[in-house]
Parts: structure tokens; C-alpha cells; sequence
């Protein structure tokens, strides 16, 4: 179970960096997340896998540990939000450059080829 578990880990980060490394955002959004799991993953397994034990302290029993679970749950609530907020980022991102480009140029431009016109972002706030 331990093996299955480490390689469900290390498949998490790989796809997550890959998506990282992407150069649109939507991806990078989703290497973000992707690589969140993994970390909550390694966190809970820190807990040490086990089954059947209860979660509450009995007499002469072993016990499940409660803080990984904790953390884990703090860290899920945690990343909800900054996900949702990374989303509305990136959409607004979308909405003011007209590209989902990580850098903000589009596929083939460059920042120093603007030829001197002003970007939607700059009509947008009036410069």
C-alpha cells in the first residue's frame, strides 16, 4: 500500500510540474492544484497509513494521529480559496490583454515588438 501511495505522490508532482511549466495559465492553474494534492498527500501520509484504528484514545489501543488530518484539511480549505482567486486573476488577466499567456504576449510576439501602440491595458486605464 506504502508503494501505491508513494507512486500516487510522485505522479501528482510530476504532473503538476509539467502543467507548470506550460506558458498558458490555465494549465499553470491546474499544475498549481495538481501539485497541492500531492503535497496533502505527503502531509496525511506523514500521519502513517493506517486502517481501523480509532480515532479516539482507548484504553490499551493505538490511535490514529489527528494533526496530519487537521493540516490536510486547513491546506485543502487553504488552496480552495487561492484557487478560486487565481481563477478570477486569470480571467481578468484574459479580459484586460486579450491572451492567456503567462507572460501576457502572444504566441509569436515578443514585449519589445509592440511597434509603439499602446496594449488594452494601458487604453483600459487611460495611459
Amino acid at each position: 500500500m506504502e508503494a501505491a501511495f508513494a507512486a500516487a505522490i510522485g505522479v501528482l508532482c510530476a504532473s503538476g510540474i509539467y502543467l507548470l511549466l506550460c506558458a498558458r495559465v490555465f494549465p499553470v492553474i491546474l499544475g498549481i492544484t495538481l501539485f497541492s494534492y500531492a503535497i496533502n498527500l505527503f502531509l496525511l501520509g506523514m500521519g502513517r497509513l493506517s486502517t481501523g484504528k480509532p480515532p479516539v484514545i482507548a484504553p490499551g489501543a493505538q490511535y490514529a494521529d489527528p494533526v496530519p488530518q487537521a493540516l490536510v484539511l486547513t491546506a485543502i480549505v487553504i488552496g480552495f480559496a487561492m484557487t478560486a482567486f487565481t481563477v478570477v486573476l486569470a480571467l481578468r488577466s484574459l479580459a484586460m490583454t486579450g491572451s492567456d499567456h503567462v507572460n501576457g504576449d502572444a504566441i509569436g510576439e515578443s514585449s519589445s515588438s509592440n511597434g509603439g501602440k499602446a496594449t488594452r491595458e494601458q487604453e483600459t486605464l487611460g495611459a
